[in-house]
């Protein structure tokens, strides 16, 4: 087997190359709440259009949707420091060349829409854990059982109780 051939895969009848210096990533990012919901597609789409400028191949995503944050995040947009509570949340899985990650990490911190963004590097599969409901056994209220017995309910004698306290009292 020659080199060509070995950085090469045949699938589906077609020849398709292999960059050994590829790898998976994905991009997690927050955007300003500001944008306006009817730009936010734009905004999303530049964001992959600047992947895919940058030789990333697209994996999959999710289009970025209205979070609520853990704590108050600041960003300086021209000269002004701003506080943000809610922010828009999104991800984009994507292949690359190892040496152009550095050249889109420059390029994401001059986005005025970004609040905060991360770079992973990750598998191709989907790793999202479906949320399962797991009741433990410390959470578990304790059984009450009815009574079953048909008799009723003695009325207590108040007297009687009385006389049995002193009892306990003077022993």
């Amino acid at each position: 087997m020659s080199a060509s051939e070995n950085n090469s895969e045949i699938k589906n009848g077609n020849e398709m190359e292999i960059d050994t210096n590829s790898r998976v990533y994905e991009l997690g990012y927050l955007l300003v709440p500001t944008i306006i919901e009817e730009n936010l597609p734009m905004v999303y789409g530049n964001l992959k259009e600047l992947v895919s400028s940058l030789g990333g191949v697209h994996v999959s995503d999710d289009m970025p949707k209205m979070i609520n944050l853990a704590y108050a995040m600041t960003k300086v947009i021209s000269n002004v420091l701003n506080k943000f509570k809610t922010a828009y949340f999104g991800w984009i899985k994507f292949t690359m060349d190892s040496d152009k990650v550095l050249e889109l990490k420059k390029k994401l911190d001059l986005d005025p829409n970004l609040i905060r963004f991360l770079i992973l590097k990750t598998v191709k599969e989907n790793t999202i854990a479906a949320k399962r409901f797991v009741r433990s056994e410390s959470r578990r209220r304790p059984i009450t059982r009815k009574n079953d017995s048909s008799e009723p309910a003695v009325p207590i004698n108040k007297e009687e109780i009385d006389k049995e306290i002193d009892a306990l009292i003077e022993a």
